[in-house]
């Protein structure tokens, strides 16, 4: 048995040490019973304990804004197989959602690529295929009657379905007393309404496939669910929607197989960013979209769970906002009226 010996110390920091080695054991022990590193969380509670000094396993926070979506030294993460998935990509025709769906292909995937433009489906498989993959194309609005079920019926006939990428979605800027109740609808409708209803329906499908080498579930939130900005108020709802219901469900779906990971971008150079003027100096640097997949793949096959592909400038915005957000309040304050002009016409609705 370990014992630890005091010196003159007073009554207060003998009761502050006692508390700090007391929530670190705590911890750690959630962390042994929740997930599949033991070893870990063994050995940071048996050095706490001998030391004296309370040890973190993952860092002291662990959110995606300091994370930067990279593996952290500590954990043992389970490398993920992208090979040969077959699953379905919504918002397939462009940006995000293409992009992935060629590296998908590369790696030799069967997909279902989803979407409301037949022109655009047809280049994304056009290019899917070039690259090694092969695709089926189904024309659907996400938040119209029975298109979860249509997108359901197309693979139920699937031997294996292990991969979900819920990435369609649209965005309307502006002041939220100027935004139309459609608008507000459409957003919510399909940035979190049609993506929560596909996994739910498609889940026992990813569970079964997962029982082998593991399904994927990949949902794409938004940088703006880390820092809520300014005019887009409805958009950050609804991504922060998303990215909760990403960490609940992944907490949901321990050891069944499934894995659950939730992305970041911040202002990625895409078709949905033309009608948007925001530049760096406002706050809204861009990425070059192969930068974004670079890192997103990565992340994805190292077994990320929270990826943030933000650039350096908006990471240390976030970071900000975990600690003082006040402060993003009063440095966001001297650019409103510009950062109104510049996001006025941002729509993708």
């Amino acid at each position: 048995m370990t014992s630890v010996s005091f010196s003159s110390a007073s009554r207060s920091s003998r009761a502050d040490w006692f508390e700090g080695v007391a929530v670190c054991v705590l911890r750690e022990y959630l962390w042994l019973v929740l997930t599949d590193h033991p070893t870990v969380a063994l050995h940071v509670i048996e050095a706490t304990l001998r030391t004296g000094k309370p040890e973190h396993s993952r860092g002291r926070n662990r959110h995606p804004a300091v994370t930067k979506g990279k593996k952290l030294a500590h954990m043992d993460l389970t490398n993920l197989d992208l090979t040969n998935r077959r699953g379905i990509i919504t918002g397939a025709g462009q940006g995000i959602g293409r992009a992935l769906a060629l590296e998908f292909g590369r790696r030799g995937g069967h997909l279902l690529l989803v979407g409301r433009q037949l022109a655009t489906l047809t280049e994304t498989a056009r290019l899917v295929t070039s690259a090694g993959g092969t695709t089926e194309i189904l024309v659907e609005d996400l938040t119209q009657p029975g298109a979860i079920e249509r997108i359901a019926q197309t693979v139920a006939s699937w031997s294996v379905f292990d991969l979900l990428v819920n990435n369609a979605g649209n965005v309307r800027a502006g002041r939220l007393e100027l935004t139309s109740d459609a608008d507000v609808h459409s957003m919510i409708n399909l940035n979190l309404t049609a993506p929560i209803l596909l996994t739910k329906t498609l889940l026992p499908a990813l569970q079964q496939s997962g029982k082998g080498r593991g399904s994927i579930l990949l949902n794409i939130a938004s940088g703006i669910a880390l820092v809520g900005l300014p005019f887009y108020a409805v958009y950050a709802a609804t991504k922060s929607g998303i990215a909760q219901f990403g960490e609940s469900l992944r907490r949901e779906l321990i050891g069944t197989g499934v894995h659950v990971a939730t992305v970041y971008p911040g202002a990625t150079d895409t078709a949905m960013m033309t009608s948007q003027n925001a530049g760096a100096e406002l706050g809204w640097a861009r990425r070059s979209l192969d930068d974004v997949i670079t890192d997103l793949i990565a992340a994805l096959e190292a077994g990320e769970h929270e990826i943030n592909t933000a650039p350096e400038d908006r990471r240390a915005m976030q970071q900000l906002n975990i600690t003082d957000p006040m402060a993003v309040d009063a440095a966001l304050a001297p650019s409103l009226e510009a950062l109104e002009f510049a996001v006025r016409d941002h729509r993708s609705v």
